[in-house]
C-alpha cells in the first residue's frame, strides 16, 4: 500500500484534549478522529490494527471450541425486565423507544439476549456445553468519557456466553476460557496480568481480570512476591491479621484538640503513630447512614465496602452535609457513643487501643477498646492493601502493587440469569434443569490503546508485530527516482506474496517528515531505500524497538524480512 494514496494525517503537536498517551498518539498517528465525546471513528491504520486484533481474538476463541454469533445491539426491556436489571443498571445504560412507545435499550452487554436464545433453542442436556461468541459494538454512557479510546462511550467487545448442565462442568468451560485468554494476549505480545476480581453489575460467584501491564493504568493490581496470587484492589486482601492485645491498654481518655480536624494533625498533636489512629467515615446507603472505621492510615475501598454492607449505592457525603446529618464536625466524629450503625475493619483491633473522634468539635478520645469502651461491631475487610504486606496466600510473600489497564474479564455466573429467565433443559432423568453460565469479555478496542500505553517512546507507538498495521515500511529517500521506486514495488511485491504487510511511503516530502512518521506511526521494521545503498548493493533495515541498523542486500532482503517477522510473531506466541 501506498502512503500517498491512503489517510494519514499525522499530527505534529500534542492534541490539548489528550490526557493519556495512548490518546495523545491515536490522534497523532491518524488512527482515529473523534465525532463526539467517547465515540471516535477508526481511520484506515487504526482499522487495521483493530482488526488484527479481532483475528486473533477470534482465532483464540474458535480453536477453544466457542461458536460465533452475532447478537443485536438494541434489545427490548422486557428482558432486562425479566432478569431484574432494568430498574438497577443505572444511568449508563442508554435508554430509547420505537414509535409504538415501547421501551429499549442499545446493549452495554448481552446476557439476556442470549439467554433467551438458548432457553428458545436448547432442550436437553446432550447438547451441551454450549459457548456462542459474539464481536460487536457496545454503548455504555460513561458519565465522563475520557482518556480517548480507553474509556469511550462506544466501543468494540468480545463477549462470549457459557451454558453448563451443573457447576463441575462450567469449571472446564472456565478454565477453557482462562487459557484463550492468555493465548490471546501472549500472541498481541502484551505484558498482562490475570488477577482475582469483583464480579460489579454483571453479577457471579467468581471472576478473573486480566491486566495489561502500564505506568498509566487506571487500576491498581497486587501480586505475591513468592506465589501466583493476584487481585485487584475491589478483592486484593492482606495476610496481616491484626487482633487486640492480651495485655490490659490504659483507660479510655478524653482529649481536647483544638482545631485539629485531620489525621495527620491529630496524631502530631497527640505524639501518637498515625497507625494507632481510627477514622470515622459516614456514608449514605439505601439502608440508612453507616459508619465505617478504618485505621488513621488505611484507605476505604467503597466496592468492598458495598458488597459488604450487601447495598448498591453508597455516597461519602460532603463536611456539611456530615454535620446536618451527625451534628458533629468532620475529623471530631467516632464510634463511641453513636447511635449510627457500626461497620470496622479488622487493621481497628490494633495493640493497646484506638484514638478516635469524641464526637464533639475539638476533643478525641484515646486508648479506645472494642468492647470495653463500645460495643465490638461487625469486622469485615473495607480498605485498600498497600506494598509491603504479608501475602495472604504463603508464608513467605509479600504484595507488590502495579498499575494496570482491564482488557479482559471471564465471570462464574452460576444460575444468575438462567433461573431469573427460566432456561432450562431436560436432564438424564427427564427432569428440568437450570443452566449453569459463564460470561467473557475482551475489550476489542480497548487492548489497541493499552498496547500503546505499554508501547511507546518520546517519538511515537512501537507496535508488537502481531497488531501492527503494517509490519514493514519502505522509506524511499526520493520517489521520483525511478530505479527507486521500482526497487521497492519489487520489495513490496515479494513481501506481500509472503503474506507481509508493506506500506511504502512514496510522499514527496522532506526526509525528516518521513523519518518523524514512520517513528510515530510505529511500523516495527522501516526499510531505507536510497540511491548510494541500492547502488552498493544494501538495504538499511531499521527496528522501531531500537539497536543497531541491519543491512541485506535487495536479493536477500524478501526473505530477511520475512524471517524478521516471523521470529517477533513465534516470540509473542510462546511467551
Amino acid at each position: 500500500m501506498r502512503f500517498s494514496q491512503t489517510l494519514i494525517p499525522t499530527l505534529r503537536e500534542n492534541p490539548v484534549e489528550a490526557q493519556v498517551v495512548s490518546h495523545r498518539l491515536m490522534l497523532r498517528a491518524g488512527l482515529i478522529r473523534q465525532l463526539n465525546a467517547g465515540i471516535y471513528t477508526w481511520l484506515p491504520l487504526g482499522l487495521r490494527v483493530l482488526r488484527r486484533v479481532e483475528t486473533i481474538v477470534r482465532q483464540e476463541m474458535d480453536r477453544a471450541g466457542a461458536q460465533e454469533v452475532l447478537m443485536r445491539a438494541v434489545q427490548p426491556a422486557e428482558l432486562w425486565e425479566e432478569s431484574g436489571r432494568w430498574a438497577h443498571y443505572g444511568k449508563e445504560l442508554l435508554r430509547m423507544k420505537d414509535r409504538h412507545d415501547r421501551d429499549f435499550c442499545f446493549g452495554p452487554t448481552h446476557e439476556e439476549v442470549i439467554t433467551d436464545l438458548v432457553r428458545r433453542e436448547v432442550r436437553s442436556y446432550k447438547q451441551l456445553p454450549l459457548n456462542f461468541y459474539q464481536i460487536q459494538t457496545k454503548f455504555r454512557d460513561e458519565i465522563r468519557p475520557r482518556f480517548g479510546i480507553m474509556r469511550g462511550r462506544e466501543f468494540l467487545m468480545k463477549d462470549a456466553y457459557s451454558f453448563d448442565k451443573d457447576v463441575e462442568a462450567l469449571d472446564v468451560s472456565y478454565k477453557a476460557m482462562f487459557a484463550a485468554y492468555q493465548g490471546i494476549f501472549q500472541r498481541c505480545g502484551l505484558e498482562f496480568r490475570a488477577v482475582e476480581a469483583d464480579t460489579g453489575s454483571i453479577g457471579g460467584a467468581s471472576s478473573h481480570e486480566f491486566h495489561v501491564l502500564a505506568e498509566s493504568g487506571e487500576d491498581t493490581i497486587a501480586s505475591c512476591t513468592n506465589c501466583g496470587y493476584a487481585a485487584n484492589l475491589e478483592k486484593a486482601v492482606s495476610g496481616d491479621t491484626e487482633v487486640a492485645s492480651d495485655g490490659t491498654p490504659e483507660p479510655m481518655a478524653r482529649i481536647e484538640t483544638p482545631n485539629k480536624r485531620t489525621i495527620e494533625e491529630v496524631s502530631s498533636f497527640l505524639k501518637v503513630p498515625v497507625e494507632q489512629t481510627v477514622k470515622s467515615l459516614i456514608v449514605e446507603t439505601e439502608e440508612g447512614l453507616i459508619m465505617l472505621v478504618l485505621r488513621g492510615d488505611h484507605v476505604l475501598n467503597e466496592v468492598k465496602a458495598m458488597n459488604a454492607l450487601g447495598v448498591t449505592q453508597l455516597t461519602l457525603p460532603e463536611p456539611e452535609r456530615v454535620r446536618e446529618l451527625t451534628g458533629v464536625p468532620v475529623g471530631s466524629i467516632g464510634p463511641v457513643g453513636t447511635e449510627i450503625t457500626i461497620v470496622a475493619d479488622p487493621g481497628t483491633q490494633m495493640a493497646g487501643g484506638f484514638v478516635c473522634g469524641a464526637n464533639e468539635a475539638g476533643w478525641h478520645l484515646t486508648n479506645v477498646v472494642w468492647e470495653r469502651d463500645l460495643p465490638a461491631p461487625r469486622f469485615v475487610d473495607l480498605r485498600n492493601v498497600t506494598a509491603g504486606e504479608p501475602c495472604p496466600r504463603c508464608d513467605s510473600g509479600t504484595l507488590v502493587l502495579h498499575r494496570g489497564i482491564e482488557v479482559g474479564h471471564v465471570f462464574k455466573l452460576g444460575e444468575k440469569y438462567s433461573q431469573a429467565m427460566n432456561a432450562v433443559v431436560l436432564d438424564e432423568n427427564g427432569r428440568e434443569k437450570t443452566l449453569v453460565m459463564g460470561c467473557y469479555g475482551i475489550g476489542v478496542s480497548r487492548i489497541v490503546a493499552a498496547a500503546i500505553e505499554q508501547n511507546h517512546d518520546d517519538n511515537g507507538i512501537i507496535w508488537p508485530m502481531a497488531l501492527a498495521p503494517f509490519q514493514v515500511m519502505l522509506l524511499v529517500i526520493n520517489p521520483k527516482d525511478k530505479a527507486l521506486m521500482e526497487a521497492a514495488s519489487a520489495l513490496e511485491k515479494g513481501l506481500s506474496a509472503k503474506g507481509v504487510d508493506v506500506l511504502t511511503d512514496d510522499r514527496d516530502e522532506r526526509l525528516g517528515v518521513k523519518f518523524k512518521d514512520a517513528d510515530l506511526t510505529g511500523i516495527p521494521l522501516r526499510v531505507v531505500i536510497g540511491g548510494r545503498s541500492l547502488k552498493e548493493g544494501k538495504l538499511e533495515i531499521q527496528s522501531r524497538r531500537g539497536g543497531d541498523p541491519t543491512t541485506l542486500s535487495p536479493d536477500d532482503a524478501v526473505e530477511g524480512l520475512y524471517q524478521m517477522v516471523q521470529q517477533e510473531l513465534a516470540l509473542n506466541a510462546s511467551s
